[in-house]
């Protein structure tokens, strides 16, 4: 993450950024969204081309919601609101992620972000068009430019992300998987600057630029009530979220011009278009119940290390040892057998491998062999297990630090050879939950309402998608966000 520019050089007079900019061949210059002077150390150019060249990385490791009208629907707004901005030639790219988090970023260029977790949170087109709005702000700002040489890769794939300990990253590299991707943490004065150019947008498309508080009220909801994962919103790690922002935008918009009257909001409409939304974690690709992973989707299981950390994203499923001094990761390989996946794996710099055993694995051809990785000073023990189902080659590597390889061999062994077909229609047939918008027929009390839908349980869930406290009394005509479905065997 980036952090965020000392006081001292935030007071540096424009005139000496400037010539400091002379001499680094830069140019100092205002930007058309702020009016402020920018020292420029990147060209227009090159930040599209950033941005391009992230955007397939995120693509892959987060994965498109998988619904194109939806994701027409995002662009199409978010397209309008950029039209309206002081960079209207930037390619603006507008996706809709398939990620349970709550969470919207931008990337340089006009790359813009939201996942389906924040959509199932909002309440109106109005609010939508806020999210977007303050994104494009941090783009037209060039908020992330001007950070760039602070920048820090979050590594994320086999490198393990927040949980792969200090000792096993320079490793991370073996696996020929990592995924570099560039999340920039702002400061408050950049989001205070993109929360006045999202209110300005707003309201130049005709939206109601007061609805965007609204959005930072969800967020202090959802963490006030400990987040539904255990923690705050992850929009929250990269947008700090000051104690007044809410105030501080009904402000800005009581000011805000606005090319409509009344103001757009645009609820009704926007709800219509989250029915049957996926909510939460998708089991479809692959969930825990204990230490054992069941993928439906692609039929398989195994049981992963007891006692490891675990953790399951688009591109790996990766667990830590107890430790932090081994790690163990699967994914999809490539190649035309198991063993002439594990002699490319075998092949790459640094490696030494042992001898290949090609003994299937509960009925699946596989192949496998102990390897030894070196580069100068570093060392790595490791063992890797290629294994053939239906079709696709899977990748089980575990590796970790050779003091300590002996106590983790073993059950990193045991992990690779517990892999086999998922035929157990309990574990297969799992779905996940999904927004259903009701609406209420007559006055009645929340937690009645919910009982007669047979979903009481979901009550939590349901005041934070509705922003609703305590047990209200809905009123006829109201309508409601309800997450459906999605119980899992194991009591998940």
């Amino acid at each position: 993450m980036h952090t965020k520019p000392s006081s001292r050089r935030s007071r540096v007079p424009g005139a000496a950024l400037c010539a400091m900019g002379l001499a680094l061949l830069s140019s100092c210059a205002v930007n058309p969204a702020t009016g402020a002077r920018q020292l420029t150390l990147m060209t227009e150019g090159q930040e599209i081309q950033m941005g391009q060249d992230a955007d397939p990385g995120i693509v892959a490791s987060m994965g498109l919601y998988p619904d194109e009208s939806l994701q027409a629907y995002v662009q199409d707004l978010g397209s309008r609101l950029a039209a309206r901005s002081e960079r209207p030639n930037l390619p603006w790219t507008f996706r809709v992620l398939d990620d349970p988090l709550i969470n919207a970023f931008a990337l340089p260029g006009g790359y813009i972000y939201v996942t389906r977790g924040i959509l199932a949170h909002l309440d109106s087109e109005a609010e939508l068009a806020g999210v977007l709005g303050h994104e494009i702000g941090h783009v037209t700002a060039r908020h992330s430019v001007n950070q760039i040489s602070r920048a820090q890769v979050a590594q994320i794939g086999l490198g393990v992300g927040m949980i792969l300990a200090p000792e096993l990253q320079r490793f991370e590299g073996v696996a020929s998987a990592s995924l570099g991707l560039l999340f920039l943490k702002f400061g408050r004065d950049d989001e205070r600057e993109s929360d006045q150019l999202g209110v300005r947008y707003m309201g130049r498309l005709g939206y109601d630029p007061a609805q965007l508080s609204g959005v930072m009220a969800m967020l202090g909801q959802v963490t006030s009530s400990g987040g539904e994962a255990g923690g705050p919103p992850e929009w929250l790690s990269t947008h700090p979220n000051p104690a007044n922002r809410e105030g501080a935008i009904l402000e800005m918009a009581s000011n805000a011009e606005v090319a409509a009257d009344p103001p757009m909001v645009v609820r009704e409409a926007f709800l219509a278009r989250l029915d049957g939304l996926t909510f939460g974690k998708n089991p479809r690709e692959g969930y825990f119940v204990g230490d054992q992973f069941y993928h439906p989707d692609m039929r398989f299981q195994m049981a992963f290390p007891s006692g490891w950390k675990t953790a399951n994203s688009k591109q790996a499923v990766q667990a830590l040892s107890p430790g932090e001094d081994a790690l163990f990761a699967l994914t999809v390989a490539e190649g035309t057998s198991p063993p002439s996946a594990l002699r490319t794996f075998l092949a790459q710099e640094g490696i030494e491998g042992g001898q290949i055993s090609d003994a299937s694995v509960n009925g699946l051809s596989a192949a496998a062999a102990d390897f030894r990785f070196q580069s100068g000073q570093d060392e790595l023990s490791g063992r890797i297990g290629i294994v053939e189902h239906a079709g696709t080659l899977f990748q089980l590597l575990a590796y970790g630090v050779p003091a300590q390889w002996d106590e983790n061999r073993s059950s990193a062994r045991a992990a690779q050879e517990s892999f086999r077909a998922l035929q157990d229609p309990t574990y297969l047939n799992v779905e996940p939950a999904r927004i259903e918008v009701l609406s209420v027929s007559r006055a009645i009390s929340l937690e009645q309402f919910l009982a007669q839908r047979g979903v009481g349980e979901k009550a939590q869930q349901v005041r934070l998608l509705n922003r609703l406290e305590g047990n209200p009394t809905l009123a006829a005509g109201q309508t409601l966000k309800v997450p459906v479905g999605g119980r899992l065997p194991g009591g998940e």
